[in-house]
């Protein structure tokens, strides 16, 4: 993979988990072929390897993500029992 590619993907995409994730699945699909997500969103691919195609698509905007959103976990404290 080129590596100017992979950083003006990661500066599009900010956490480098998630852009190595993009990347693979979206891999995955080019290898797999048939069907319409099985071809290269950008146009210009010549003598690219699959993962640049990926980062082109990233850096191009042509490949989405969404996280989910984080829920904040609350301790449940114990109810005091009164003394009678």
């Amino acid at each position: 993979m080129n590596p100017e590619l992979a950083k003006q993907a990661l500066a599009k995409v900010g956490n480098p988990n998630v852009l190595v994730n993009l990347v693979s699945r979206r891999v995955r699909q080019l290898n797999a072929g048939g069907g319409g997500m099985g071809r290269p969103l950008v146009s210009d691919t010549a003598n690219l390897g699959l993962g640049d195609i990926a980062l082109l698509e990233i850096i191009h905007d042509k490949v989405g993500y969404d996280l989910p959103e984080q829920n904040v976990l609350t301790e449940v404290k114990p109810k005091r029992k009164r003394r009678s």
